[in-house]
């Protein structure tokens, strides 16, 4: 019997311990499967990489990125408190109040069954006559044709040199006769949108014979042909750029770190930089101007500059105090935490911001934006395929007094884009809505009601709009003066013939103008966006 007993309690144990076994594998299945489950639902509340798994837990970068991923909110965006929640309930009550009389309204077979509009008929319609240009464009075209023939331009005021000067450059008739003329004695400023025709031995012989002593803009575009680091030490920084606040080097592929560092040590005055597509660039460029500019730079300009590593850049961008104007479009190492650094405790001063092509971005991001950047002007999230509504609640809820906005192919769905509007459409100024396939009646009717000051709209590829959407948007926006409309092939006549808005200039369509309406600085406003200024 004790053998008997002693076999028993050793069949037993192992059957406990198989017990334990197979409940251990269990588990370890269970927790797999939820695992995979959190996986698959993660990408609706976050972003993440899974390469960051991959690197130590206690590394104090994903400790920052694990943050910025449980920083997602969970639920429906619709039931957050704030101003896009209580936009869109309106929206909805549009909708539901509605309903019954779309049924029997006419539109509803054209997908708006809330847009209503009447065309103007055919017996109100005013002449449309060609409106006459103005005596200055009219002299500035003659002086255009005839630019050899000009002697001088003494006591030529500033704003119709420029005016004279991008005249050239656009018809490619800019020659070293005129160039000569720009820089004789003292000029303030010099503005050339296309140097592309200009040879590096005129430009050091006119450079060198120029006073620059006075000159407050320097803009030389386009200007990988003729600019070089030997240039700028031979023509340009001997003498000194004392009184420069702003200068433009866009295009300026042949400029080095060493070339950018001479010359910000020659113009301690610089406000403003435009380093657009100079693609030598590196971080220890951007170090001089943060150590050189560091409290007094106010606006920079970084686009596609693809030898930039954003988080190598992120302590020196951090050193400029006193910048309102950012754009880094198209620098694909942009990122959530690059954001979260930047602008976590340093947005309030921030007034433009350009991150159109930074690819990797996601809602996150815009929340660290709406969160900090109050004073926020100017916004650009075009081409940002990882955003969602999410990220548009964050923007209505935080940034009141955009001005200018633009979406350009952005997912951003019709009632988010309409919900923004509800909320801050009086301060727009300019909107792109290019691309984005999803807009149609809610940002129809939110356009109409909300949008009075508008001036500049964009509704290029939106082809859900219809004749009388546009006509209902063009008919009530009174400050809207033009409407850009490229690839809109639905568009007819009964839009274009039936709008009242006398004031509006329609592009896009087929022989309509386009080079004249295209954004241009303007030269009464002086050189900088925003000119009040308060050191650090």
């Amino acid at each position: 019997m004790a053998g008997s007993e002693m076999g028993g309690l050793v069949n037993k144990m192992d059957d406990d311990v198989h017990e334990n076994v197979v409940l251990e594998e269990r588990t370890k299945d269970l927790r797999a499967q939820h695992k995979d489950i959190a996986r698959r639902n993660a990408s609706k509340y976050a972003f993440f990489d899974a390469r960051e798994e991959e690197n130590d837990v206690n590394d104090e970068d994903d400790d920052d990125d694990e943050e910025i991923q449980a920083e997602e909110p969970v639920g429906n965006v619709e039931d957050w408190p704030g101003p896009f929640s209580t936009a869109m309930k309106i929206i909805r009550d549009r909708e539901k109040n509605s309903s019954r009389q779309a049924r029997d309204s006419s539109s509803v077979k054209e997908g708006f069954p809330l847009v209503s509009w009447t065309p103007r008929k055919e017996r109100d319609l005013e002449c449309r006559k060609r409106e006459a240009p103005s005596l200055i464009s009219l002299c500035l075209n003659v002086l255009a044709e005839n630019v050899d023939a000009i002697t001088s331009l003494d006591t030529v005021p500033d704003a119709l040199r420029n005016k004279l000067s991008r005249l050239l450059c656009d018809s490619r008739k800019m020659n070293p006769h005129f160039l000569g003329l720009l820089l004789d004695g003292s000029p303030s400023e010099i503005r050339l949108s296309d140097c592309s025709w200009l040879e590096e031995r005129v430009f050091e012989k006119l450079f060198e014979a120029c006073d620059t002593k006075i000159m407050t803009v320097l803009q030389l575009d386009l200007c990988g042909h003729c600019v070089s680091d030997s240039l700028l030490r031979k023509a340009l920084i001997p003498k000194g750029l004392e009184a420069l606040t702003t200068i433009s080097l866009k295009g300026g592929c042949r400029i080095s770190d060493a070339g950018l560092a001479a010359l910000v040590s020659s113009a301690p005055a610089l406000r403003s930089m435009n380093l657009s597509q100079c693609t030598l660039l590196t971080d220890v460029g951007i170090d001089s101007i943060a150590n050189s500019l560091g409290l007094i730079l106010q606006e920079l300009y970084l686009d596609d500059c693809e030898t930039l590593d954003a988080m190598r850049i992120l302590p020196k961008l951090q050193q400029l105090k006193a910048l309102e104007v950012l754009s880094l479009r198209g620098i694909v190492s942009v990122s959530d935490k690059f954001i979260k650094k930047l602008f976590g405790e340093n947005g309030q001063n921030t007034k433009e911001l350009v991150l159109a092509n930074c690819v990797n971005l996601t809602d996150s991001s815009l929340k660290v934006i709406a969160n900090t950047c109050s004073q926020l002007r100017v916004l650009d999230l075009s081409y940002l395929g990882k955003l969602s509504d999410v990220g548009m609640a964050y923007i209505t809820n935080g940034c009141r007094s955009i001005q200018d906005l633009k979406l350009c192919r952005s997912p951003f769905s019709d009632d988010a884009i309409a919900a923004f509007l509800e909320t801050s459409g009086e301060s727009l100024i300019d909107l792109s809505l290019n691309n984005i396939s999803k807009v149609g009646q809610n940002t129809t009717i939110s356009l109409a009601r909300r949008c009075k000051n508008l001036e500049s709209l964009d509704l290029s590829w939106c082809r859900l709009l219809t004749n009388e959407a546009l006509g209902l948007i063009a008919d009530s926006c009174l400050s809207l003066r033009l409407l850009k409309l490229f690839g809109c092939t639905q568009v007819t006549e009964v839009f274009v013939d039936g709008h009242s808005n006398q004031h509006l200039h329609i592009v896009g369509l087929k022989l309509t103008p386009i080079l004249e309406h295209i954004k241009r600085p303007d030269f009464q406003q002086g050189p900088l966006h925003y000119s009040t200024f308060t050191p650090y």
